[in-house]
């Protein structure tokens, strides 16, 4: 145990450190200075403009890739500091975690991953390791923002029910407990939100989940029909789902690292199993949630026709910049002879806010 933290925590003692060598700050943790780098990032500062599920600008309401990674640090942070692991490294992975997403969200994704299916493909998970690795150049020392290898760890093996990456040339099985309470932030934080987002746009109805579970326990939990105000009954029901997840994810996690009898943090990376999660009856009932926003909202056929205008939109950009890189800034022309005109192109195309890849194309934003 080491300043609050349970033994089977990340410590900078124990930390396999950075790629370069760097001296200690005086008044940061390296984890904190992870965190930092990250929030000053011009990549971090772009998902402002990235769809969550909705196009930034139609209304300001709505999430953005950025408030939804301020929204999975907060949970993260939440249970990093119950479970005694370090929040830092927790913060830092939870907020980069999207850093890698592309304009128009998953849209935006499938239709790169299939104009780069004959130059390695496109996966976010594998382009946030990429920007923090290389793509962004803040320091003349280096490429890239040279984090610690278990911030790193954590980016190459997040995982979520869309996400599915192999963790690249990490020789861990897991990541660590950090790494885990990441992905468990994510999946709670975009459920619960794309959900009250769903509502707000009127494409989700409360009448047409009475049959999710977890929806109407959060609802009986808030005494929802005391509550006269729409607004406020949405997003009590939201953060109620929220809280409930929460404590029972810190619960089963102290279970579940008790009963692994693990000491250290590089036994949680040997585990094969997450130990950070939900009791099976939460997670059934999140799955089922899950089903319904699969089936009645990411589906809904305005958002699926959304999708068919993203794919000729990148169609046409990636087309127009494999034809004339000239049109691209130096910065992403410098990367072709070693990295290939395609994945230079991709990696230009993958950096743009929504509105400026319309702009850039000379489309008028909805």
């Amino acid at each position: 145990m080491s300043d609050g933290l349970c033994s089977c925590a990340v410590t900078e003692a124990a930390s396999k450190g950075r790629a370069f060598a760097e001296p200690p700050h005086p008044y940061r943790s390296d984890f904190e200075r992870d965190r930092d780098r990250i929030i000053h990032s011009s990549t971090f500062r772009r998902l402002e403009g990235k769809t969550q599920v909705f196009t930034p600008g139609l209304d300001d309401y709505y999430r953005s890739r950025l408030t939804h990674s301020i929204e999975v640090a907060q949970i993260g942070r939440t249970l990093a500091r119950a479970l005694g692991l370090n929040e830092s490294l927790t913060e830092a992975i939870c907020l980069a975690h999207d850093l890698g997403h592309p304009p128009f969200g998953h849209a935006g994704e499938a239709a790169l991953n299939t104009l780069m299916a004959d130059h390695g493909g496109f996966e976010h998970n594998t382009q946030s390791l990429r920007i923090v690795d290389l793509l962004e150049h803040p320091y003349p020392q280096f490429m890239g923002l040279n984090l610690m290898y278990e911030t790193r760890l954590g980016l190459a093996m997040h995982r979520s029910r869309y996400d599915q990456p192999e963790g690249g040339t990490f020789a861990e099985v897991n990541c660590t407990l950090e790494g885990q309470a990441a992905d468990m932030a994510d999946r709670i934080a975009y459920n619960c939100h794309d959900l009250e987002d769903g509502m707000r746009a009127r494409l989700l109805e409360p009448d047409s989940m009475r049959d999710i579970e977890i929806f109407m326990e959060a609802r009986d939990r808030i005494q929802v029909d005391a509550i006269d105000d729409w607004t406020i009954r949405r997003t009590r029901t939201a953060k109620a789902i929220i809280e409930i997840l929460v404590g029972d994810c810190i619960e089963t996690s102290r279970a579940n690292i008790a009963a692994a009898g693990i000491r250290t943090a590089a036994e949680a990376c040997a585990q094969t199993e997450n130990l950070i999660g939900l009791s099976v009856e939460n997670d059934r009932k999140l799955r089922e949630m899950e089903d319904f926003l699969l089936r009645r909202f990411y589906h809904h056929e305005s958002l699926l026709q959304n999708s068919e205008k993203v794919r000729g939109w990148l169609g046409e950009l990636f087309e127009r910049l494999c034809s004339r890189p000239e049109g691209m800034p130096g910065y992403f022309q410098r990367f072709i002879p070693q990295h290939g005109l395609q994945r230079a192109v991709c990696d230009y195309i993958a950096g743009m806010t929504d509105r400026y890849c319309l702009k850039v194309l000379g489309v008028a934003p909805a």
